[in-house]
């Protein structure tokens, strides 16, 4: 939505400063010279990179003009998620979440997290963590190794369309100078002419270099900054749900791990404490006491048996 209000910001301060000085309006619509700018940009960006790459450009656009996903209810939908899984383990055992991580999508559990399986990478990225959580034998640090190398190739991936749109940006001011020459030809082919339709035509070349600069500048390089940014809000996510998932295999309880996880999450969108313990079904209590009982069961006996 931001991004949707800045273009429109672009245009009113380029047109309305236009205006201002009493230009007219009619000179700058020349369609034909932004025909020439956006379809030899959208060549380039064809030429330039394969189908899987083109598709990730669109859809990455398109979550730039929705607008970040990963905002705090996000987080605290993820971090209540993994502390029902984590209990659910901790509580009947390992076997008892294996379908689920091995079928996500025909899981009961997962499907209480419907934004959690419509994001396949996320999916994919958990699920293939929690099975070697549930296999057994794997040290947590193999694991984190595992998902480091998991995360780099995604942000790997990630950056590929970034870059296209980079690329595309820095063409479009030597394309617009492209359709500028192919004005002033137009224009030489005119002399003998009125020097009325004559300054038409330069004022229509020199619009083709205004074009390629407001694309580049206005338009399609911001749109990459801010692909960047959510590229890397993406991996602030994943790195949150690393941390949470190794602080469980190394032990730690349900509660203290999303706990981690939550101390991890970026200061402008991490809840707190207190939102994070009314967002899960058992609060902070009822944990302890779960996890006091087997203590205190297993402690019963030594009183009797002095008796």
């Amino acid at each position: 939505m931001f991004a949707i209000i800045g273009m429109l910001v672009v245009l009113a301060a380029v047109i309305g400063g236009f205006l201002m000085e009493h230009g007219p309006i009619r000179v700058l619509m020349q369609p034909s010279e932004l025909v020439i700018i956006a379809g030899a940009a959208a060549g380039t960006l064809l030429v330039a990179n394969p189908l899987h790459t083109l598709k990730g450009v669109v859809s990455g656009v398109l979550m730039v003009l929705a607008g970040s996903k990963f905002n705090k209810q996000r987080y605290l939908d993820a971090l209540k998620m993994m502390y029902d899984l984590f209990g659910k383990i901790r509580h009947d055992g390992p076997a008892a979440v294996e379908n689920d991580v091995e079928a996500p999508m025909e899981s009961k559990f997962f499907s209480n997290y419907p934004n959690f399986l419509k994001d396949h990478e996320t999916r994919d990225f958990v699920c293939d963590t929690m099975r070697m959580a549930i296999m057994g034998g794997v040290e947590p640090f193999d694991v984190d190794q595992m998902i480091e190398a998991d995360m780099d190739v995604h942000e790997h991936e990630a950056n590929l369309p970034v870059t296209a749109l980079s690329t595309m940006a820095d063409s479009l001011p030597g394309l617009g100078i492209v359709a500028a020459v192919l004005g002033v030809v137009m224009t030489m082919s005119a002399l003998g002419g009125p020097p009325e339709e004559i300054g038409k035509k330069v004022a229509a070349a020199l619009v083709g270099t205004f074009l390629g600069i407001l694309l580049c500048y206005g338009f399609v390089g911001p749109l990459a900054a801010n692909l960047t940014k959510l590229a890397h809000e993406e991996r602030e996510y994943w790195h949150v749900l690393r941390v949470t998932m190794i602080a469980f295999m190394k032990g730690t309880s349900p509660l203290l791990a999303t706990e981690m996880g939550r101390r991890a999450i970026p200061g402008h969108v991490r809840p707190s404490f207190q939102e994070f313990e009314a967002n899960c079904k058992r609060s902070v209590s009822a944990a302890a006491s779960t996890e006091a009982a087997p203590a205190d069961s297993a402690a019963a006996p030594e009183p009797a048996a002095a008796s």
